[in-house]
């Protein structure tokens, strides 16, 4: 089975390295990093993420607006993203399904829950 690619957005370096340190060395998947919604736009045209995991509280192109963006191109129509977030309330079932959210992921997070709540968002099993 191939290596699930997944693309981490976050404009904190500390937040990008722990997201990035925990999925790969606990699920074994390989991370792409972006420190901005617009890189993270190139990088899913360039390394073609199997999935994504947004900060939503970035300058320029917050996360929401990365989300319509990217469903915007066909390239990022059918990603899978799963928010997180310090700040913002998404409880409305219905704005998560229409931008293609799995799910959201409060932060401060627990860095040794991290990736099973990403995994069990996207419904990927976790490489032993």
């Amino acid at each position: 089975m191939a290596t699930k690619r997944i693309l981490v957005i976050d404009d904190e370096p500390d937040v990008r390295a722990i997201v990035q340190g925990c999925l790969e060395d606990i699920a074994g998947w390989d991370v792409i990093t972006a420190g901005s919604g617009q890189e993270g736009l190139v990088k899913v045209v360039t390394d073609k993420p199997d999935a994504i995991v947004l900060d939503v509280m970035m300058p320029g192109m917050d996360g929401l607006a990365f989300l319509k963006e990217l469903r915007n191109q066909p390239e990022g129509q059918s990603i899978p993203t799963v928010l997180l977030t310090a700040k913002v309330r998404l409880d409305e079932p219905e704005i998560l399904s229409k931008l293609g959210i799995e799910g959201v992921v409060s932060k401060p997070f627990d860095p040794f829950m991290l990736t099973e709540q990403i995994a069990a968002y996207l419904g990927w099993d976790i490489e032993e």
